[in-house]
């Protein structure tokens, strides 16, 4: 990184997970599974959700839309997103790594352009959304 780099990095703190990596994998690398968690997010939080297999869209408050594409898939470990709408364009990994045959762990990064004044007023509300994330798709059942 250099002296003017505005790249910053969120990261969860790692979560185990009661399913084999390559089922929490299938799940997560096509959004069409996020039909399952539909009823789980707070209508307050979240309007106007749309999914299809590669691509998540909803309205958030004080964000307006935001739109995700899945730009790269690396079975069975890590899924890759870019936005397609954001105020702060980011990327974000989900990487999903095995413990045995019957649990693994994941991870959820968040790389973004920040110029320093806005990494001031998104910093702790990025790093409390990945851990939040992360939370949520630890507590999916991936059958």
């Amino acid at each position: 990184m250099g002296l003017f780099d505005n790249t910053s990095k969120f990261e969860s703190s790692v979560k185990q997970v009661p399913y084999s990596q390559e089922a929490v994998y299938r799940n997560i690398s096509d959004l069409r599974n996020l039909e399952r968690v539909r009823d789980r997010l707070p209508g307050d939080k979240v309007s106007n959700f749309v999914f299809d297999a590669d691509s998540v869209s909803a309205i958030v408050p004080m964000v307006g839309e935001l739109k995700l594409n899945v730009v790269e898939r690396e079975e069975p470990q890590c899924v890759k997103f870019e936005t397609a709408q954001s105020p702060v364009p980011f990327n974000v990994w989900i990487q999903v790594l095995p413990v045995d045959e019957q649990t693994s762990k994941l991870k959820v990064t968040i790389k973004a352009e920040l110029n320093p004044f806005i990494k001031g007023m998104v910093s702790g509300p990025l790093q409390n959304g990945v851990e939040k994330i992360a939370d949520a798709l630890a507590q999916i059942p991936y059958v």
